[in-house]
């Protein structure tokens, strides 16, 4: 199993898993052309890609939903309230959407997906763990790690996790107050010393390779992060990185034990 991370922030998210014949996106926040650029240097194309599974409605995570999968048969997954949000922004994926139970498995392919919910400010928001020939999660647009999250990505040996800001960076920064206050809640983003505390417990759970994710562009910095969550991590055996804001990031994950390439 492999995961190449094409972007990440409040700019646009979206990655890849790819496991021997099976290649499934999470998250199209940015343009098609910039999917298909990204795969292109994956080995793949937009052809090759068996689903997309969708976090949530915001547009940082659907932008490019549509014009990927215009007159492709790629099927798009998402929970209830999620798709119907989107439906109503975008109806012209209604062919392609597939409604997911939160909590069951299902299947594209030979890979084994199961949705978890996040503490974010929509309706319904969703991780994900993604089992094949590996285990890889992923969750980020969160306020806080709930009992739900950290049982679902226990263990799991690739996790990207969000860490959006650092707090003094953004109590002292230029947001207005209603914002900063949304993003320091429960169910806005997890902040640098949040993800650090779940770093931890996921390093202990047997997790080998952590991604900080969604970092702010405005209130945080990719070595305040590393440096912060590295210091819970400090003596664990676990592999640390910054996702690319946009850009190009490819772990490797094999056997459910991951390793960089």
């Amino acid at each position: 199993m492999r995961v190449c991370i094409f972007a990440s922030g409040s700019t646009g998210n979206c990655l890849l898993v790819a496991d021997r014949n099976t290649n499934i996106l999470i998250d199209a926040g940015i343009s098609a052309r910039r999917v298909i650029s990204a795969l292109t240097r994956a080995g793949l194309t937009a052809d090759d890609i068996g689903g997309v599974l969708v976090t949530h409605e915001h547009s940082d995570h659907v932008r490019g939903l549509p014009q990927l999968v215009k007159k492709r048969s790629i099927p798009v997954y998402a929970p209830r309230t999620v798709a119907a949000r989107m439906l109503g922004a975008m109806p012209s994926i209604e062919d392609n959407l597939n409604i997911i139970p939160v909590g069951e498995r299902f299947n594209i392919g030979g890979l084994s997906i199961s949705a978890f919910h996040t503490m974010h400010d929509t309706d319904e928001s969703v991780g994900y763990v993604v089992e094949g020939s590996g285990s890889f999660g992923i969750a980020t647009d969160t306020g806080c790690i709930s009992e739900e999250i950290a049982s679902a990505l226990a263990g799991v040996g690739t996790v990207v996790i969000e860490s959006n800001h650092d707090v003094q960076m953004l109590k002292d920064g230029s947001y207005p107050y209603y914002l900063k206050k949304r993003i320091l809640s429960g169910r806005g983003h997890l902040s640098n010393e949040d993800c650090a505390r779940f770093a931890y417990s996921l390093a202990l759970s047997g997790t080998e390779q952590i991604v900080l994710g969604h970092l702010s562009r405005e209130n945080n910095r990719p070595d305040i992060a590393l440096a912060t969550v590295g210091a819970a991590l400090e003596g664990l055996s676990v592999s640390l990185y910054s996702a690319p804001e946009l850009g190009f990031l490819e772990l490797e994950v094999r056997s459910g034990v991951a390793c960089s390439v």
